[in-house]
């Protein structure tokens, strides 16, 4: 993937204000997104889009029903979309952006994203600083539409993601110093019922805690599909297993250190059959690294771990390629899925929340400079 510069949006207003803007400012982004996945859901699990949007209708309701200000925002993409004239597009309805962002549910679990994700709690002398990193693997033509943005909305915290043009949560932290990364995980059962993984990450950066965010996530009844997250603030992380059948709940080593890939580690409820191989190779080597580095360093150093040191030990870890921590496509299969990003974010008491985040490969030679959110 050839690095280039990411589109910076500043958004916010109302639900539907925000949703109207992020349309009208990605609205190339947000079509070509759609046509990706059209190929995609054809590809992977033989649907047609008219399938996929019947799907969509179920999970609108749902959306309606429990978080009612996003199908609001949801309206608005589509609506800001359709104010510009893209040729050859034929419209672009709610349904259609609903789709997007319940891509990882109607998929039912057939397509094959990976991710690494990391979380570091360092004690210092009279601080803490905790650590929140993921790589996000997935189809490099997605690649050149992710973009980086800002939400305002009032009574909230402000925002800042990595985001995929369309979709209104994804992976990045809040002004209250609340951060989200996700891991997929392929496991039935789904439930149109329940919200998405996708919006469930942004009602997770609408808290204020990860204690809030948990209470936010179990009031609404879990997650649609099998996911995890990786939540942290100022004073922590946990791991969310989260299932249509119920979560569970990790917690930090005693180093301070919570790392996931895409198996389940102890959420036992649903039906989960071994389906990527090197899942378990880069959980063990996510843990063999972090050894190391605390070895290295002794626990009197380990405040210099930061995000240049991470992406240079951690996160552009080959071993076991191309399901490495830093993937490279399969030059054995079809689907050419690789790291698109990384972002570590940093969260201090009395500090502002900070992420520095590189597109493409960690230690290619490929990837982007180095952008820092906020901007």
């Amino acid at each position: 993937m050839t690095a280039r510069v990411p589109p910076r949006v500043e958004i916010g207003g109302s639900p539907y204000e925000i949703g109207l803007q992020h349309g009208r400012l990605l609205a190339p982004q947000i079509v070509d997104q759609l046509s990706i996945y059209r190929e995609l859901f054809q590809e992977a699990c033989k649907f047609n889009w008219d399938t996929v949007r019947g799907v969509a209708a179920e999970f609108r309701d749902s959306i309606g029903r429990l978080a009612p200000h996003l199908l609001e925002e949801m309206q608005g993409i589509a609506d800001g979309v359709c104010s510009h004239e893209i040729e050859g597009e034929p419209g672009v309805d709610v349904l259609d952006i609903v789709a997007l962002n319940s891509r990882s549910e109607i998929a039912l679990g057939q397509w094959d994203d990976g991710c690494t994700s990391l979380a570091w709690g360092i004690h210092a002398q009279d601080s803490r600083k905790q650590i929140l990193a993921q790589n996000w693997d997935w189809r490099e033509g997605v690649g050149k539409n992710l973009a980086l943005m800002s939400i305002t909305c009032p009574g909230k915290p402000q925002i800042w993601m990595v985001v995929e043009p369309g979709i209104v949560g994804k992976i990045g932290f809040n002004s209250a110093s609340v951060g989200v990364c996700l891991n997929a995980i392929r496991a039935r059962p789904i439930s149109t019922s329940l919200l998405p993984i996708h919006l469930l990450l942004r009602i997770a950066l609408e808290c204020e805690s990860v204690d809030a965010a948990i209470a936010s996530i179990e009031r609404l009844g879990g997650a649609a599909s099998s996911q995890h997250i990786l939540i942290a603030d100022r004073d922590g992380s946990r791991g969310l297993e989260l299932s249509p059948l119920g979560g569970i709940y990790l917690r930090e080593d005693e180093n301070g250190i919570l790392a996931h890939t895409n198996h389940f580690l102890k959420n036992k409820l649903v039906d989960e059959p071994p389906w990527l191989s090197g899942s378990p190779i880069r959980l063990e080597r996510a843990a063999t690294i972090c050894g190391q580095l605390i070895q290295e360093l002794g626990h009197n150093r380990l405040e210099e771990i930061d995000a240049a040191l991470l992406r240079a030990r951690f996160f552009s870890d080959t071993t076991n390629s191309p399901q490495a921590i830093c993937c490279s496509p399969d030059p054995s299969r079809s689907a050419k899925i690789q790291t698109l990003f990384n972002i570590v974010m940093t969260f201090q008491r009395e500090k502002q929340p900070f992420a520095e985040v590189t597109f493409g490969k960690p230690g290619s030679g490929e990837e982007s400079c180095v952008y820092r959110m906020p901007w």
